[in-house]
């Protein structure tokens, strides 16, 4: 089990369709592993206003106060509706989403976002709250950015580049298939390695899909141990991850990636990657940090 278990399931509330989508797919997931769900709203609100200003906002506060209560009290009713044994939390909190959520994900098994909150841009299909969460929460961050249909028998996908930075995400793969009764896709591309197009043409490429292949293999096998009951449908490919993962994810519930690859530079919290399947995938996206890896169990 990992450290966070009993933590409550943290979903951003704003309103927004894809925020409500959000907190059904958080119902489903809580419902699976015993958890509570926590609805938070935030809201920036200047703390220091001249004497007028502060007289003239007073009636817009309190009515601000009572909308966002709303929007809390109608994400609690979607939870009701799908779990009603699932224990509710409700908080509206002052302070800008981004840092509220941060502060949220220091206690939360997991965040959910919607794709884009109220606030959005028209065509920016993931909103900068849930692209700075996915980079930057201290737990897994599932954005939600269309309607999931949990209860159809698809695949979890996780992708796997063989680097420190996927083990976590395997982990995470492993625990949400097994969840969910379903196969666990593994997903391995190498084309981020770069070749001299000269030299190319005279690889041993039969050697190279030898040895990813045994590079899939070491990143799963603790957890296929651990977890004996998920069926593991390996794919080993040449071709750029993000594209790769898309196909995987078009026939897949949960797409399950970590937040920085192999071929990241250090600084870049979100890698290239993640970024692109957060932005086009179109099941929800699972970001799971390095530090978000609990150890697997000892087989003997």
């Amino acid at each position: 089990m990992s450290s966070r278990a009993g933590r409550p399931i943290v979903v951003g509330v704003d309103g927004s369709r894809t925020a409500l989508d959000a907190v059904r797919w958080a119902a489903e997931e809580a419902r699976r592993r015993g958890l509570a769900v926590r609805l938070v709203c935030a809201f920036a609100w200047a703390d220091a206003l001249p004497l007028e200003a502060e007289l003239a906002a007073r009636d817009y506060r309190t009515m601000l106060m009572a909308t966002l209560r709303a929007r809390v009290n109608e994400a609690a009713a979607a939870v009701a509706e799908l779990a009603p044994e699932i224990r509710v939390e409700k908080e509206v909190v002052a302070g800008y989403p981004v840092q509220a959520l941060r502060a949220e994900s220091e206690r939360a098994a997991l965040l959910v976002l919607g794709g884009r909150g109220a606030g959005g841009v028209l065509g920016l299909l993931v909103g900068s709250v849930a692209t700075a969460m996915a980079g930057h929460a201290a737990c897994p961050v599932v954005v939600v950015r269309e309607p999931a249909d949990s209860s159809a028998i698809l695949p979890v996908v996780v992708g796997v580049d063989g680097s420190p930075h996927s083990e976590a995400a395997v982990a995470f793969g492993y625990e949400a298939a097994s969840l969910r009764g379903v196969p666990l896709v593994a997903a391995h591309t190498w084309s981020d390695l770069l070749f001299d197009p000269q030299v190319a043409p005279m690889m041993d490429w039969d050697t190279i899909v030898t040895r990813e292949r045994e590079v899939l293999a070491e990143r799963l096998a603790g957890w296929a141990e651990k977890f004996p009951d998920v069926e593991v449908r390996r794919v080993v490919v040449r071709d750029r991850p993000a594209h790769t993962l898309l196909e995987q994810a078009a026939h897949a519930q949960l797409l399950v990636v970590g937040s920085r690859g192999r071929g990241q530079l250090a600084g870049l919290v979100l890698g290239s990657v993640s970024h692109a399947v957060l932005h086009n995938a179109p099941c929800p996206v699972a970001v799971v940090r390095a530090t978000d890896l609990p150890a697997p169990k000892d087989p003997s």
